[in-house]
């Protein structure tokens, strides 16, 4: 069921790894089916180049198995959490990407510094408190804490971005890393740099919303 569904997922997962978000079997991706309260997500444990289709898991928002052979993701009752409180919301992914979870460890905001940043983040990528992981306390915080952006920082552990589908969660976690490069080598050379100004933030954003692709 849901063959083809399962395999944008699985190779969604993939494109964590070509995308130097991920090492080892760290990470996942997760789809919410629409209108069927499902959900699509990488199994526990299992090295991104080992999987295939068949190895995603399907579960119910209670977190029960629907169709699957192995164990999800120990991240997902924190995605289904994201799922129940934020409906517009179909795709989640977690990495450890390490530019940005460098900016995760201080435990303090990403601020914009660049334009690509203000583009998608707007004013600032927010970091979260430190939550343990396993249940629905990782959910929680990102529910409470990511505001306007579709990307936070989880204190001491990595970054979750969200999205209305799996093109913008990814894009968030990619361009989420880049600009945390940008900013971790430019706070190297000086650390007093100064963030965007409120007025260029929005003016980038209104910009990118409005003109950007086709």
């Amino acid at each position: 069921m849901y063959s083809e569904l399962r395999e944008e997922i699985c190779q969604a997962n993939k494109k964590l790894k070509d995308n130097g978000l991920v090492r080892w079997t760290s990470g996942n991706v997760s789809y919410r089916i629409p209108g069927i309260n499902r959900v699509i997500i990488k199994p526990s444990g299992v090295d991104f180049d080992d999987l295939t289709a068949a190895s995603m898991v399907i579960v119910n928002l209670a977190g029960e198995v629907i169709e699957g052979d192995l164990k999800p993701s120990v991240d997902t009752e924190s995605h289904l959490y994201v799922y129940k409180h934020m409906e517009n919301i179909h795709s989640v992914i977690h990495t450890h990407s390490p530019f940005a979870t460098s900016f995760a460890i201080r435990g303090r905001d990403l601020p914009s510094y660049t334009t690509t940043a203000a583009n998608i983040f707007k004013h600032r990528v927010p970091c979260s408190g430190f939550a343990s992981i396993g249940g629905e306390e990782i959910g929680r915080e990102i529910v409470q804490n990511i505001g306007e952006s579709p990307a936070i920082l989880l204190k001491n552990h990595g970054v979750f971005t969200i999205g209305e589908s799996i093109d913008k969660a990814l894009k968030a976690a990619v361009i989420l890393e880049e600009t945390a490069e940008y900013a971790f080598y430019a706070l190297l050379q000086e650390p007093n740099i100064d963030p965007l100004s409120s007025e260029i933030i929005e003016q980038c954003n209104d910009f990118y919303l409005t003109s950007y692709g086709q």
